[in-house]
Formats: structure tokens, C-alpha cells, sequence
């Protein structure tokens, strides 16, 4: 087992841990909740991708979420379509860099970063939110929370992103 393995698993358990323990519990005005999770689909390592165990382990961490929180499926199945989706996004915000496989999330500029995560954690709520109202007759509800929990999910991710950096990320 090498280091890069070691590491993305011991994120792994971290951010569940963390969702289910604390994110899971935080509820402004009754509808903005946070989704740290993320961060594990958002900070996967571009190098080696092994592109099959990622969906897997993209899908197992939402199982894992749905799980401890009772949510029938919704968290597996948005983590697996954002993790399906990281390519284009990787490849529409860092362009060139992501194509000659030189990318280092943290040394990108703060705008493609924002860009990134602004990109990935809104489809990811959209998704999310729309698999739990199921309903298009609640579009702006589920709009709404996906904007507001959105903002505060990237908030906390680039607070969050700073502890997660290795030294050869």
C-alpha cells in the first residue's frame, strides 16, 4: 500500500465521519445544510486515475453517507454523476493543464479553483436536492437549497482544502 492510498483512504473516513457526525446536524433556517463530503470526488488524485475505481469509491462514498443518514440513495447517486462529470469540468476550467496531466489543484490560480468547486458543488446539490423533493412543482425550493447550500458547502470546502494538501499534490 502505497502513501497515495494510504492518504486518500484515511480522507476517505475523515470526511464521512465528519459529514455524518457533524455536517449531518447543521441546519440554518431549516434548509441549509453543508455536503463536506465532496471534497473526497473534488480532491481525487489526477495522476494514475484509475477511472472505474474512482465512480467506485465516488458511488461507495454516498452509500456510505446514505447510510448513516437515511436518505435512500440520493448521496450515491449525485457523488456518482459528479464523479462522472470531473473530466469536462477538470478539462473546461484548467484547460491545457489538465490535459498535459500537469495539474496541481493547489497550484492552479484562486479563480479556475473557484471555478471548479463552484462548478461541481452546485450540479452536485442540484441533483442531490432534486432526487430528495422529486418534484418539478418545487423547482424554485430545490433551487433555492441547492444555491444556499452550495455557498456554504464551498465555503467550508476552501476552508477544508488547506488540511487535506500532501506534499506531492
Amino acid at each position: 500500500m502505497n502513501n497515495n492510498t494510504l492518504s486518500n483512504g484515511i480522507r476517505f473516513i475523515i470526511l464521512v465521519l465528519v459529514q455524518v457526525l457533524i455536517c449531518n446536524h447543521i441546519q440554518f433556517l431549516g434548509y441549509i445544510n453543508p455536503y463536506i463530503y465532496v471534497l473526497f470526488i473534488l480532491l481525487y488524485p489526477l495522476k494514475n486515475e484509475n477511472r472505474a475505481l474512482f465512480l467506485f469509491l465516488a458511488f461507495f462514498m454516498g452509500f456510505c453517507v446514505d447510510t448513516f443518514s437515511d436518505s435512500g440513495g440520493i448521496h450515491a447517486a449525485a457523488s456518482l454523476c459528479i464523479a462522472y462529470i470531473r473530466p469536462l469540468v477538470l478539462r473546461f476550467s484548467f484547460g491545457s493543464a489538465y490535459e498535459y496531466q500537469t495539474l496541481k489543484i493547489s497550484n492552479t490560480n484562486l479563480g479556475q479553483r473557484f471555478m471548479y468547486l463552484f462548478i461541481m458543488i452546485l450540479t452536485h446539490h442540484i441533483i442531490l436536492f432534486s432526487l430528495e423533493i422529486f418534484s418539478f412543482t418545487h423547482i424554485l425550493l430545490t433551487l433555492k437549497k441547492a444555491l444556499l447550500s452550495g455557498a456554504f458547502t464551498l465555503l467550508l470546502c476552501f476552508l477544508f482544502i488547506p488540511l487535506f494538501r500532501t506534499k506531492n499534490q
